[in-house]
């Protein structure tokens, strides 16, 4: 059903373009006349006004069909599932990535403050001649 869905969908977005394009240009913006064209008279105009209103309701009703069977096997959630509260999250201890959750501010403190190092570091033998 889908793959249908879109195939018609396609077609009638081809098919609206190509209306669009056939119309003819009244110029007024850009100072370019349409003197003489593909259908230039005033019946085919109608008719293209007339076309061009019918592919674009039958393009709004399949982007609303798309969309409609899109959703219909997706379970419902919030959007605050996975939120935690700011009090909840443990503080990162030295050596570890910061923990995510928790508000930004906090996010951001836990990102500047230095990591302490692992291991001590070996005090080093000055050097002679210094």
């Amino acid at each position: 059903m889908d793959t249908v869905l879109i195939v018609i969908h396609l077609m009638v977005v081809i098919a609206l373009v190509v209306v669009v394009l056939l119309q003819r240009s009244e110029g007024g913006a850009l100072g370019i006349g349409g003197g003489s064209g593909f259908m230039t008279g005033r019946g085919q105009a109608n008719a293209l006004t007339k076309a061009t209103a019918i592919l674009g309701t039958i393009f709004f009703l399949t982007s609303l069909a798309l969309t409609i069977l899109a959703n219909v096997h997706r379970a419902p959630r919030s959007a605050l599932d996975g939120a935690q509260p700011a009090g909840q999250t443990a503080p990162a201890q030295p050596g570890q990535a910061p923990a995510s959750g928790g508000s930004l501010f906090d996010q951001l403190q836990r990102m500047e403050t230095p990591a302490a190092p692992a291991t001590p570091a070996a005090p080093q033998p000055p050097q002679p001649g210094r």
